[in-house]
């Protein structure tokens, strides 16, 4: 003990506490070579692990200010970069960067502190620990911006989202056809969030937008526009095809019988058109749904249309009623025979006396060119109708009545009356044929072929001359009518030209009286000049013989 003391006194005066005469204190740093200080490698970890935070801490109890900087420059850009936190997260490259200037300096710092000896005095056991606590800085940064960018992630889900329902909201005020492709843009996007995140909050969501997407796109079929509904049900119908049962859930199969409804609706609504109307709709719901209720219904709704058409046949207005009856037959005869049984052939006997109805409500509304038109086509198309003879006739008085409306003033009889009946002998004149149509007491037709030898007259000489030639033979006609007020129409066919006009005219058979007629061709002035207006057809001019009168049309 006492050496020590005298060896301590002496250094004390010699060259500082501790040391003797000529002895050199230790230096601040362990020598670069040799093996190193004591404890280095406890000191080494731990300056490895306080690097290794990101914090530079192990630079810092080294001394080595400008190497810990540089780490805090590093997590700087590093925060700089990741925050706020992205959906995407940090990209890929900054974050191995930041990695390896990590690894870089935990590996410098530990070797630094291997081979340095430390100013002052600290701890290695502490700073080992410390490292180790400090390392959950960065571990806890790690997961605090992992919730941050799952968050951020939600929140872009949670905006797709909502772009979805905004364009359903768009697309709900415009037509279906102009709007679907707003709807596959919607539905797009549900899809993709259930498809590729389906534990997201935003994907959760989804079957309750479904269920909003199904009720705008099907809201005609609840404002009850049937025709409208038809192509919205059915596109919703078509989608478990393309997105899958899964997803929709019950919403798969719910568009069947709205679409079944809708497609009866709108085919009753269109129902006795001029066309087949609703034999589309009508053939689509028994071809899709054949076992619906609303499948069932389509023969008792066909049925009943067509017994009413049939009754107004017999009101008002038998025209239009067998314009109905024409589109209900049409639509019957374009569905399957088993669901409208019969109904075709109902329609089509409606409309066989709707035609003939339709005809004499023309004459007597005075429309006496469609009257004909009408009646005429009924005569020919139901010769086996008893009517057929009767509409005949009024065709006859129709075509003569819109030359001479006084032929229109009632239905020709239908029958014939009884009582004598004068002879009426009608010669033609003409190069070319005459048909003579006549109403009154009775109606009929009857034609007369050409005067080979005969040529068109003067104006004036035309009264005078025809029918008069001696020793040539006319064509004749002889007609036994009863007496009474008849009109005539002289109509001239083969021979003429469009320039020889047709001839109507009135007369009255009296009792008593043989009647003879003349039927010419007078050539038009030149000059464009007015004829004289020829005198009726038929006159007796004395009893019980009557010299002919004349009739003729002017060319």
């Amino acid at each position: 003990m006492e050496s020590d003391d005298r060896y301590g006194t002496a250094g004390q005066g010699a060259g500082g506490p501790g040391f003797g005469a000529g002895v050199p204190p230790p230096p601040s740093h362990a020598p670069t070579v040799g093996p190193p200080p004591s404890g280095a490698g406890l000191r080494a970890v731990g300056a490895g692990l306080l690097n290794l935070t990101g914090l530079g801490l192990g630079y810092a109890l080294l001394g080595r200010w400008g190497r810990a900087v540089g780490c805090w420059v590093a997590t700087g850009v590093l925060l700089f970069v990741a925050l706020p936190a992205d959906p995407d997260g940090v990209p890929a490259g900054v974050l191995v960067g930041y990695l390896l200037v990590l690894v870089l300096a935990a590996a410098d710092g530990a070797r630094i502190a291997l081979r340095s000896a430390l100013a002052g005095s600290w701890r290695p056991v502490l700073a080992a620990a410390l490292g180790v606590v400090l390392l959950a800085v960065p571990a806890g940064g790690v997961v605090a911006y992992g919730a941050a960018r799952d968050e951020a992630r939600e929140e872009m889900l949670l905006e797709r989202l909502a772009g979805g329902d905004r364009r359903v909201a768009a697309a709900s005020q415009q037509p279906f056809g102009t709007a679907k492709g707003e709807y596959e843009g919607a539905l797009g996007v549900y899809r993709a969030l259930d498809r590729d995140h389906p534990d997201s909050r935003a994907a959760k969501l989804v079957p309750d937008r479904l269920k909003a997407y199904y009720d705008a796109v099907s809201s005609p079929y609840a404002a009850k526009q049937h025709c409208e509904a038809v192509e919205p049900l059915a596109y919703l119908r078509s989608l478990p095809g393309s997105v899958g049962g899964e997803l929709l859930g019950e919403l798969a199969s719910w568009p069947d019988e709205p679409l079944a409804e809708s497609l009866y609706g709108c085919g009753v609504s269109r129902l006795g058109g001029a066309s087949a109307g609703g034999s589309a709709e009508f053939g689509e719901l028994l071809r899709t749904f054949p076992e619906s209720a609303s499948a069932r219904q389509v023969g008792p709704a066909i049925g009943g249309r067509i017994d009413g058409r049939v009754a107004e046949v017999k009101g008002s207005d038998p025209c239009a009623a067998t314009e109905a009856l024409r589109g209900l037959r049409s639509t019957a005869s374009a569905l399957p025979a088993e669901s409208v049984p019969g109904l075709s052939a109902k329609a089509a006997k409606g409309i066989q006396d709707g035609v003939y109805a339709c005809g004499v409500d023309q004459f007597k509304e005075k429309k006496f060119g469609e009257a004909r038109t009408t009646l005429a086509g009924f005569a020919r198309s139901y010769k086996g109708d008893g009517r057929a003879a009767q509409a005949r006739k009024i065709a006859i008085a129709a075509e003569i009545a819109d030359d001479r409306p006084a032929a229109g003033k009632r239905l020709p009889p239908s029958g014939s009356p009884g009582g004598p009946r004068m002879e009426l002998v009608i010669s033609n004149d003409a190069p070319n044929a005459v048909e003579v149509l006549y109403t009154g007491p009775v109606t009929g037709t009857v034609t007369l072929k050409p005067c080979g030898d005969c040529e068109r007259y003067s104006a004036s000489a035309g009264p005078r001359l025809a029918c008069k030639a001696g020793g040539r033979s006319y064509p004749k006609a002889r007609l036994q009518l009863p007496a009474g007020d008849y009109h005539f129409l002289y109509k001239h066919g083969t021979g003429a030209t469009s320039r020889v006009d047709s001839y109507a005219a009135g007369s009255k058979v009296q009792p008593g009286y043989t009647y003879t007629s003349c039927t010419y061709v007078v050539e038009r002035s030149p000059l464009g000049l007015d004829l004289p207006t020829l005198p009726d057809s038929v006159k007796p001019a004395s009893a019980p013989l009557v010299s002919p009168s004349r009739a003729g049309s002017s060319r």
